[in-house]
């Protein structure tokens, strides 16, 4: 009976340490904060040096709410898993960035937002648009061009940063070889196969161009004599008469 008690109370504090991991886990946030304490999504709003003054940075559905009012769209936008908001009054409108931690929530939430806006359009109309792991949105806007050049100026900038060695450093070293090596053979083949081909090229030229002269040489003698330029006896006639007047005279 004893130990049917203590096995009880042990997992009964088991399932109390879970409960709590889990609870804490869910209000833990994964707001990125800079050096200067500032969260960084602030600092990825148009002109955010000026825009940071009115800027509200939003952690909750609740702040949301409160800084810009009662929308039904907003019943898409979760914040669980350290989603995070920050929005700021511009001349086209008021701008809202929804930042997701993972592309897969991202994904998720564009889908589930151009749904809703397609189905249910809003007067005035919503301007939305996904930027990486953003989700962008201008309210009130009086100009759609005015809009779309707002969110244009929304960039997602995060780089991962390995805290210790990269696991794909291996990886990417040994594609980088490959295609090192494989764009060094094409080039040297290429590089062989056009040497050879101006030799071959080149070669036949001066070839003909020797062929072509000699020929013409052996066009433009009078007779042909395989004495090699030697004094020889005529006596076949085939060497031409020497004219009296290239003799030397006594």
């Amino acid at each position: 009976m004893r130990q049917f008690n203590l096995s009880k109370i042990f997992g009964l504090l088991v399932s109390v340490f879970l409960f709590s991991a889990t609870i804490f886990a869910q209000e833990t946030k994964s707001q990125e904060v800079s050096g200067d304490g500032m969260p960084v999504i602030i600092k990825h709003l148009p002109d955010w040096e000026n825009a940071q003054n009115r800027a509200v940075y939003i952690s909750n559905a609740n702040d949301l709410r409160k800084a810009l009012g009662e929308r039904a769209v907003f019943d898409l936008i979760n914040f669980e898993g350290g989603t995070e908001a920050v929005t700021a009054n511009y001349d086209a409108g008021k701008l809202l960035i929804v930042e997701y931690s993972t592309p897969q929530f991202s994904i998720d939430a564009d889908s589930r937002i151009n749904q809703r806006l397609t189905e249910n359009p809003q007067n005035p109309p919503i301007y939305f648009r996904r930027v990486g792991n953003y989700e962008v949105f201008v309210f009130d806007a009086g100009d759609e061009a005015a809009a779309n050049a707002l969110i244009d100026q929304v960039k997602y900038e995060k780089r991962v940063q390995w805290l210790g060695e990269d696991p794909f450093l291996l990886r990417r070293a040994e594609r980088a070889y490959l295609e090192t090596t494989s764009d060094m053979f094409i080039s040297t083949v290429i590089s062989v196969v056009l040497g050879l081909g101006f030799a071959i090229l080149t070669g036949t030229a001066i070839g003909m161009l020797v062929f072509y002269l000699r020929k013409q040489k052996r066009a433009s003698a009078q007779s042909f004599s395989d004495a090699g330029g030697m004094i020889r006896l005529n006596l076949d006639e085939l060497t031409s008469e020497i004219s009296p007047d290239r003799l030397l005279k006594d």
